[in-house]
């Protein structure tokens, strides 16, 4: 068995849901308090063992590069005037991982994102992180973590999944399992954005993902699905028909930085989690009060 030392990060898209900010900020960078959301993807990636990090991007995405790479000019003046916590913070991302790039040439969907990065896998297993999806699991490994050790236990692609509201299956992929060890599925197929009232589960997909280089060869058929796009769950489907594919429901809190109130929300939280939590709530309160006038 081949250890999992690889992970793609898609982060091509446009951001159109935070424009104007991301015309010339990618999404990605938008920062959780003071850290891009990109940089908790990358750490979590990091913690599961990955050492070697190809995120994908597209046009205007430079920031992204300069966030992993060095600045010595400032190193050098945070160095020269004793900010030695700032300058950790500031060197932190240069150091996590060996971080590649490739640009996805066109927008065709997910599949087509993780198949631009193939010649990088090579006959590899790999993880895929999506940047929309912010995992926290104080209680235990992260999500991509454990999807390394259900890997290690069936030598399998591994996919994980938690349970989403009824309203919210069209949104995502969904399984239709076939049978349940705890909280490791067999599936009988995995369905991309059913229409509402026709999901075989609630058990979505949320943007962890533990793959088999057998997708490649069906991500290269180009198959058009849901959105007019190349979609990863149609592939993972055609994979699961030749080779056993399961799903995890991982532990952990997922934040949804993808949509405005997701990002919102996962600041407040985040906030409420650090050294800034008094000082928030007590303006949370003030306004609360204001507003009950």
């Amino acid at each position: 068995m081949k250890k999992v030392r690889k992970a793609i990060i898609p982060a091509a898209g446009y951001g159109t849901r935070f424009l104007p900010a991301t015309k010339a900020i990618p999404k990605e960078m938008l920062p959780i308090i003071n850290k891009p959301t990109l940089q908790y993807i990358v750490e979590e990636a990091v913690a599961a063992g990955i050492e070697d990090i190809i995120i994908v991007t597209g046009k205007q995405k430079r920031a992204i590069e300069d966030h992993f790479d060095k600045n010595f000019e400032l190193e050098y003046e945070l160095n020269k005037k004793e900010k030695f916590n700032l300058l950790e913070k500031v060197k932190q991302p240069s150091e996590l991982a060996n971080i590649h790039y490739v640009r996805q040439k066109e927008m065709a969907g997910l599949g087509d994102a993780i198949l631009t990065a193939k010649s990088f896998i090579g006959d590899e297993p790999f993880v895929v992180l999506l940047g929309d999806d912010i995992v926290v699991n104080e209680l235990g490994d992260p999500a991509t973590k454990q999807l390394v050790d259900q890997y290690e236990k069936t030598n399998s692609s591994v996919i994980g999944v938690q349970t989403v509201a009824d309203n919210a299956t069209h949104r995502y992929g969904i399984i239709d399992p076939a049978s349940q060890d705890d909280r490791l599925y067999e599936v009988t197929r995995f369905v991309e954005k059913p229409a509402p009232g026709t999901a075989p589960s609630n058990l979505a997909i949320l943007g962890r993902y533990l793959l088999t280089p057998g997708i490649f060869k069906h991500l290269e058929k180009k198959y058009v699905g849901a959105g007019g796009e190349i979609q990863l769950t149609d592939a993972i489907q055609m994979l699961n028909e030749e080779e056993k594919v399961y799903a995890y429901d991982f532990k952990g809190n997922r934040y949804d930085v993808g949509e405005t109130d997701g990002f919102i929300k996962t600041t407040i939280d985040f906030a409420l989690k650090s050294e800034l939590r008094d000082d928030i709530l007590a303006y949370m309160k003030e306004k609360i009060d204001e507003n009950e006038k």
